[in-house]
């Protein structure tokens, strides 16, 4: 589509995120799945029904000429070694959920009943797709253990919650709600503590919606027996499941995964993915590799950038209800090439050939589609960009083939019986504010718009392709405006390839804008760093990075967090640093300019700043704490110095400057494109990293 002249299509014109009235503020301050402050999980159950009536439908259609045409763009086909399982899978990981089915009866013989199984995406060396199936891990959260509990209290407090759970989930299937409880030693993170560890109690829920039910209740209030009627605040009750999987199997974004050979089980007949690769194994098998050395390096990922043009009615922006699909281009590239592997455009009615470009013309729209959706099963794509296609693009495929009534149409992902789902959204973030937006289910690939990834990562004065183009490729668009696509699609062959090129760079120009960047490098190195999968980097603010950070770390020292209530995004605010405005003008003599390398990392540290030194005023006089053992803020907090305990956000940010200063050095002395480009990603990620922990 012309995203340069049409308002509805091209973005905003100001980088500033819109100030929400306050009706939408108070909108805000609810909790979310999509708000920066609150993560909430929802339960997806696996959908075992394979569409058989594709395979039946097509051949009535006959379309074998398309099929082989689409064939030779396929993955390269396994080996020996795969197919026979004896050799172990090792595979780099983008995309990552949960689904809930039944439990594994070979893997898990002495579990019945829905269970959480984890789903992970990506691909080997070779370049073959993966989906991994992991079982037995159960979600959980902490309570503080009440004083005096004994393990009777904890069988009869099991008992009393189950029930409880029960009541709240009536038309659950599952069998038991609170699989255990156990006694832990742990210690909050909250206030300078001199006693090392206090008891507390580990919930084992069924399924990961459970761990939200339950904190409720336990929000509410419990009976007890001999303890009387109490509420108990929860501890790491708000951490989504996917990261708590990610945190306990030492897993970060977009590193390689292994599962050895013998410890994975191959789905050889009904599979429900797409990949090539489909494999159930148990999470306590799962080899975790640190992005370093040989493993630091980039998989083969297949890159779609795609683009499609509509024929809009004279004065109406296209509407999916009445406007039809008239183009789809589509370049795919392995990442780390420079050119393309596939460059193919697809229209409705007859057009012209353009050089180095597979040509396709149907005569009607549902064929066109039809063959678009092949077209993504045979490619197989790990990762889909394009410009503003969240919001546009691939909402307007899926109302339009709806239209149609193409109910086969939306399995655009990489599961077999899954139908793509769309629904509003609204993202909020401090840093970003309010925005309206669409949210895309695509299972199994990363969606990546480049639209929201310069109105996050740039301050432009235009946000339209054509002029971040401008600004960063020196180059445009094709000469074509939206007011004449419709007098091109129905002119001639001719016409409509002149309107094909157009549709060609318009989808070029992300894929450049993406290699020019480095996109890709940058946000799976911040993956790294940060430890969540690279779709929370586009989909989520910035508190999941610092909550997933400080978590990894709280585990290491035997803390956990409490689940604090939040309220909106405009809660919290705080008046920030005096700035003085420089006196401009031309001076003759040299005026030195002193700056302070990593501000405010280097206070933190040096003041040893953390949510576990802080004292609170009652233990500062209880403690009785020496003068020479503390720090005292300008604003009167005391916090212990590092002699008495060091803080794990001054532990964060040292490995964070360290590992900066390690990348930086690695940087001056490679040699390959790629390794260089990785690591100036790294660095640039570590120095990001470093302000989110900062504004934590």
């Amino acid at each position: 589509m012309n995203r340069g002249s049409n308002p509805r299509k091209r973005p905003p014109p100001t980088p500033q995120p819109p100030q929400p009235s306050p009706a939408a503020k108070h909108q805000a301050a609810k909790p979310s799945p999509t708000t920066d402050e609150e993560f909430v999980d929802e339960d997806v159950f696996l959908d075992e029904t394979v569409l058989i009536a594709e395979d039946e439908e097509n051949m009535v259609r006959e379309r074998q000429v398309l099929a082989s045409r689409l064939a030779k763009w396929r993955r390269p086909p396994l080996s020996g070694a795969y197919l026979s399982q004896s050799q172990s899978i090792t595979f780099q990981q983008l995309e990552m959920d949960y689904v809930v089915g039944e439990s594994h009866k070979e893997l898990l013989p002495d579990r019945s009943g829905p269970a959480a199984i984890i789903r992970i995406f990506g691909v080997t060396r070779e370049g073959h797709s993966a989906c991994c199936l992991v079982h037995g891990f159960e979600p959980y959260f902490y309570i503080s253990c009440p004083h005096g509990m004994g393990p009777d209290d904890i069988s009869q407090f099991h008992h009393i919650l189950e029930g409880r759970m029960k009541e709240v989930n009536r038309n659950s299937k599952v069998p038991r709600f609170i699989r255990r409880i156990e006694l832990v030693q742990k210690r909050s993170i909250m206030y300078y503590q001199q006693q090392s560890s206090y008891s507390f109690l580990k919930i084992v829920v069924a399924l990961p919606m459970m761990v939200t039910s339950c904190r409720g209740i336990l929000d509410k209030g419990i009976h007890i027996d001999g303890l009387g009627a109490k509420s108990f605040m929860t501890y790491e009750s708000n951490v989504l499941f996917a990261l708590r999987f990610m945190i306990d199997c030492s897993i970060v974004g977009g590193n390689w995964i292994e599962v050895p050979a013998g410890k994975y089980y191959n789905r050889t007949s009904r599979n429900l993915s797409h990949c090539q690769l489909e494999f159930d194994c148990l999470f306590s098998d799962l080899i975790s590799h640190a992005p370093e050395g040989e493993f630091s390096k980039m998989g083969p990922f297949r890159i779609l950038s795609f683009d499609i043009e509509c024929a809009g009615r004279k004065g109406h922006f296209p509407e999916p209800s009445h406007d039809p699909v008239i183009q789809v281009a589509n370049l795919v590239t392995l990442q780390g090439e420079k050119q393309p592997s596939v460059r193919n455009v697809m229209t409705l009615n007859s057009c012209s050939p353009i050089a180095g470009v597979d040509v396709m013309s149907f005569e009607t729209e549902k064929e066109l589609l039809l063959a678009w959706r092949d077209f993504i099963r045979e490619v197989d794509p790990d990762i889909i960009i394009g410009y503003n296609i969240c919001k546009f693009d691939l909402p307007y495929l899926i109302e339009r083939a709806e239209t149609l009534g193409i109910a086969e149409f939306p399995i655009l992902g990489r599961i077999r019986s899954s139908r793509v789902r769309v629904k509003d959204t609204t993202f909020s973030s401090r840093q970003y504010g309010t925005r309206e937006s669409k949210e895309v289910t695509l299972e199994g690939r990363v969606q990546f718009d480049l639209l929201q990834a310069m109105q996050r990562d740039y301050k432009l004065s235009s946000y339209s392709l054509n002029s971040v183009s401008a600004h960063f490729l020196s180059e445009q668009k094709e000469d074509v405006h939206h007011s004449i696509i419709a007098d091109l699609q129905n002119g001639n062959a001719e016409t409509r390839r002149r309107l094909a090129v157009y549709c060609l760079k318009d989808a070029y120009l992300p894929q450049r804008l993406l290699d020019k960047l480095m996109f890709i490098y940058n946000y799976v190195e911040m993956a790294r760093v940060t430890g969540v999968p690279m779709s929370f980097l586009l989909s989520r603010g910035q508190s999941i990075k610092v909550l997933s950070q400080l978590l990894r770390k709280a585990k290491q020292k035997g803390l956990v967090i409490p689940n604090v209530k939040q309220a909106g995004s405009e809660q919290g605010t705080y008046e920030g640093a005096t700035v003085l405005e420089a006196k401009a003008g031309f001076y003759e003599k040299p005026i030195a300019t002193l700056d302070f390398a990593s501000l405010y990392p280097s206070i933190m540290m040096a003041y040893n700043l953390c949510y576990c030194t802080l004292v609170t005023p009652e233990a500062v006089s209880k403690l009785n704490l020496p003068p020479e053992c503390v720090n005292k803020t300008p604003s009167g907090e005391t916090f212990v110095k590092s002699t008495l305990q060091k803080g794990i956000l001054p532990e964060i940010l040292e490995e964070l400057l360290t590992a900066r200063k390690r990348a930086k050095a690695d940087l001056k002395e490679a040699k390959d494109p790629l390794e260089k480009a990785v690591l100036d990603g790294r660095q640039l990620a570590l120095k990001v990293s470093k302000l989110y922990v900062c504004q934590s």
